[in-house]
């Protein structure tokens, strides 16, 4: 039955076949990593010509031209698998016949970006079986390995991700969630919505001026908002926003040249807590690389910031959550300690900022793209809601999360040894043709709409209704204060194989 996981011992090798190379023991459980159990069929051959995205954006020269072997003669895995790839758009192709051939597929970590080969992981492509892997941390942990493809490179990069609330499991997870939980109070929930509104318009009031006009929707409308509510959410003051796109560029952008050393904030605007902060911002290595953000070493000024606002919250608590939050008292008569308020900041001035500030001018893409339903929700904002479901699920911001096999046990008829990693997409699992009529249609009625945008089970995003609510606040005022959105130029899309990133999105429009 799909999404059904049974126990059982995990297989051996095919005779003649290798084990891939066991990922590192850093916690006592992993055991080798097992080698798929057939070879994929090379991939059939892509018309070089056909949108990644299902839609038909201007033409741009592909930059398939980079890769060593042109993408048509190389395994559906390997497209999917190389951030490369995403530069040109999502290869849904590819992502519909894995999905097709089997539920669960072995990919290969093959050397990309300077970045050493992997052991391999399970992907898992199909929406049933995503929802059962999310719904069951006690099989598919987030926290034995954490919950980026990438393995922590040392023993002591795993311990500190593990400090992350993304990165547990229950008990530890519960605990967070629940104390995070109570901090989004009714009240301050009703404040946030009413200033996300706010922000909105005043974000709309300085772009949409005039009888019509060209902007880069991605820097100029789909940035700020994000940041604005983000800083309310935090408490951080306003000025010194942009910190927070720097640092969410740096750590989601690390395998994109263009946002790995991202320095937008301007300190001469900011606070002095921010300028402090900032004189421990970390430079290039000889190798022209920033350390890797997805370390404490790698991120040491969001850390003093984080440290000195957990601080002035204390002394001078506000209404913002995160002053609610130091002040919350867990089950055991505990508090929030300073740690985890920090690990806590780097999760929301991440995790809460990408999301959005790629959904969003993923959002706008679906109407350039189509545009009767820009015609259609002028006409009937009444659609909107259902609309903002639909852009979230054709977008699909965040692709792919991680999960490591605590035990044998088998997902989709295969096989998975414990201390494998399993991969959930995302981008797949949205566009599930046994869950979704028209998977690659962009459709604004679309119901039922069962999306996994937000995630599922006991990590579901705590933020998914804030989300919600940036997104219909934001588009209510483009549309009313337009006629017709078109493009006025390229759009540039991230080198990632993990956050469907739009960097640069120009846009014409028309009062």
């Amino acid at each position: 039955m799909a999404g059904q996981v049974r126990r059982q011992p995990a297989p051996r090798p095919p005779p003649g076949e290798q084990r891939p190379p066991a990922a590192p023991d850093v916690t006592g459980r992993a055991k080798a990593v097992q080698q798929h159990q057939h070879r994929l069929p090379a991939a059939a051959l892509l018309n070089p010509q056909a949108s990644l995205h299902g839609g038909s954006l201007p033409p741009r020269p592909l930059a398939w031209a980079r890769c060593a072997l042109p993408r048509s003669a190389r395994r559906d895995t390997e497209v999917v698998f190389d951030p490369s790839t995403y530069v040109d758009g999502v290869p849904f192709e590819a992502l519909a016949r894995l999905r097709r051939e089997s539920p669960v597929a072995w990919v290969a970590e093959n050397p990309v970006l300077g970045w050493p080969a992997g052991p391999g992981f399970w992907l898992v492509l199909r929406h049933a079986d995503v929802e059962s892997v999310l719904a069951r941390p006690q099989l598919f942990s987030s926290a034995l390995g954490a919950t980026q493809i990438r393995d922590p490179a040392t023993p002591q990069a795993l311990s500190y991700v593990r400090q992350m609330m993304l990165n547990m499991d229950p008990p530890d997870h519960s605990r967070l969630r629940r104390l995070l939980s109570r901090s989004f109070t009714r009240r301050a929930v009703a404040q946030l919505e009413h200033r996300i509104r706010g922000h909105a318009q005043a974000v709309c009031e300085r772009v949409f001026t005039g009888p019509g006009g060209e902007c880069d929707f991605a820097k100029d409308v789909a940035a700020d908002l994000p940041l604005l509510a983000l800083a309310d959410v935090l408490g951080v003051p306003r000025q010194d926003r942009w910190l927070l796109f720097d640092w969410s560029s740096r750590v989601i952008g690390y395998q994109d040249p263009d946002y790995a050393s991202s320095a937008e904030f301007d300190p001469a605007t900011g606070t002095p807590m921010a300028r402090q902060a900032l004189e421990l911002r970390p430079v290039p290595g000889s190798d022209g690389r920033m350390p890797d953000p997805r370390t404490r070493d790698g991120m040491p000024d969001l850390y003093a910031y984080a440290h000195l606002l957990a601080e002035e919250k204390r002394r001078r608590p506000g209404d913002d959550v995160m002053s609610i939050l130091l002040a919350q008292v867990d089950d055991d008569g505990g508090r929030v300690s300073v740690a985890e308020f920090e690990n806590m900041f780097w999760l929301f001035a991440v995790a809460g900022n990408e999301t959005l500030r790629n959904g969003l001018p993923g959002a706008c893409i679906a109407l350039l793209e189509h545009a009767g339903a820009q015609d259609d929700l002028r006409a009937d904002p009444g659609l909107l809601p259902a609309a903002v479901e639909e852009m979230l699920r054709w977008w699909t911001p965040v692709m792919t999360f991680r999960r490591t096999a605590a035990a044998d046990c088998e997902l989709g008829g295969q096989r998975i040894g414990a201390g494998d990693k399993v991969v959930v997409s995302f981008a797949s699992a949205n566009r599930d043709e046994a869950v979704f009529a028209g998977p690659d249609r962009f459709d604004i009625r679309r119901h039922p709409n069962p999306h996994l945008v937000f995630g599922h089970g006991p990590h579901f995003c705590l933020g998914a209704h804030l989300a919600r609510t940036q997104m219909r606040a934001l588009f209510e005022e483009v549309l009313a204060r337009t006629s017709g959105l078109r493009y006025a130029g390229q759009p540039a899309y991230l080198r990632s194989n993990f956050q469907r990133g739009v960097k640069r999105l120009p846009v014409a429009w028309t009062a």
